[in-house]
């Protein structure tokens, strides 16, 4: 059978899994179509092949195409997330000299308590902060803001936000540039096997289940292109899939290992995906319940509400009108799209496309169009919620 070609461009991150996984397990085959992969340096040079229409697609981050809709950060063609790619998988760290004051200080890494951590990171660092983040349009860049003005330290006003690439953080911490970061896995447990730092705390500690990365591509060709798209949605739902299932995760990691990939050693990768992270030199480990997700509580799915969350963030920092920022996020997350791909799959899709987000302390079941399905817990670590119908 003759495969129709997509160039897909990503970054070397565990969260690609899903894209890398479909073209190497034979899903994207199964939809009759190639995915030739294509590797970034960075997430703006990314973006700009993805704008350009360099690519077809690409693994992006989830503020990005929101941030294009509203102007900000060169804008360029609109983009249409179509599928949330993972959820979480962040970590934040510090550099060696910046914990060895934590632990002076009495802070013992537990790493489950975003708000005992946050105040002791703001103690310990005194004044000018200086983090390292992959994008200014990013989750990662959200959650340091987000969890940083909730505790008193106004953020970005009273923080140096340096922009970094993923694979340099280290590096950074190692020239002094930075005093932490926040990036994606493995990068920032490749920091701590380098001996740069330690690991503070995980994402989902600010944002129990915060849209990460997405699949982004152009809106034109997305609307023209309606069986490849098609196609391309389903290839990397079945993907995540398989990456749910724990039996998949040794594969997973020998895969994203290889040079074409992350290049890195399969048991490094492993920690994001098992969820067992190492968070010091010392070789301390801290398990992470649901770290980085592909497919539970219906991961996949671009609520409309997350890219409002994310819209009105953006305002609130850049001196955007809220309203018109609120309504150009919603009609970023594709759901009509995504819902159109995986019609007569087994997916179990809320009837809903938008929710209150940071409601959710226990699984609970919600109504689905198909199946059973149950959403997990999404809690902002300060507990306040985001009603999209009062925001």
């Amino acid at each position: 059978m003759s495969l129709t070609p997509l160039t897909v461009g990503f970054i070397p991150l565990v969260d690609a899994a899903p894209l890398i996984i479909a073209q190497e397990m034979g899903f994207a085959a199964e939809e009759g179509i190639s995915l030739q992969l294509r590797r970034a340096p960075s997430w703006s040079a990314l973006r700009d092949l993805l704008s350009f229409g360099m690519v077809d697609a690409a693994h992006m981050l989830s503020p990005v195409p929101v941030a294009t809709a509203l102007g900000l950060g060169g804008a360029g063609a609109p983009l249409s997330a179509v599928s949330v790619l993972s959820v979480n998988g962040n970590v934040i760290g510090v550099s060696r000299a910046l914990a060895d004051r934590l632990r002076d200080a009495g802070h013992d890494f537990g790493f489950t308590n975003a708000r005992a951590a946050g105040l002791a990171l703001i103690a310990a660092a005194g004044d000018g902060l200086r983090i390292g983040v992959p994008f200014p349009f990013s989750m990662h860049a959200e959650l340091v803001y987000y969890w940083l003005s909730a505790l008193g330290l106004p953020a970005p006003q009273s923080v140096f936000v340096r922009t970094v690439p993923p694979p340099l953080m280290g590096d950074a911490i190692r020239a002094g540039e930075i005093d932490a970061f926040c990036v994606g896995e493995p990068w920032g447990s490749q920091a701590v096997e380098d001996g740069m730092g330690a690991l503070l705390l995980p994402g989902s500690a600010i944002w129990g289940f915060a849209p990460e990365k997405v699949l982004a591509m152009r809106t034109d060709w997305a609307e023209a292109e309606e069986m490849l798209r098609g196609r391309l949605i389903r290839a990397v739902w079945r993907a995540g899939r398989w990456l749910g299932d724990p039996a998949s995760r040794s594969l997973t990691a020998e895969i994203l290992a290889r040079p074409d990939y992350l290049d890195l050693p399969a048991y490094i990768l492993d920690r994001a995906l098992s969820g067992r992270l190492v968070v010091s030199p010392r070789g301390e480990e801290r398990d992470v319940p649901d770290f980085l997700a592909f497919h539970r509580s219906a991961a996949s799915f671009p609520w409309r509400s997350q890219a409002e969350w994310i819209g009105l963030q953006l305002a609130a920092r850049t001196g955007l009108d809220r309203s018109t920022a609120k309504s150009a996020a919603a009609g970023v997350f594709r759901t009509d799209l995504h819902r159109q791909a995986l019609a007569g799959l087994s997916a179990s899709l809320p009837t809903a496309s938008s929710r209150i987000e940071g409601g959710v302390t226990e699984p609970t079941a919600a109504p689905a169009e198909t199946g059973r399905l149950i959403l997990g817990p999404d809690r902002f670590f300060d507990g306040r919620i985001f009603d999209p119908d009062r925001a």
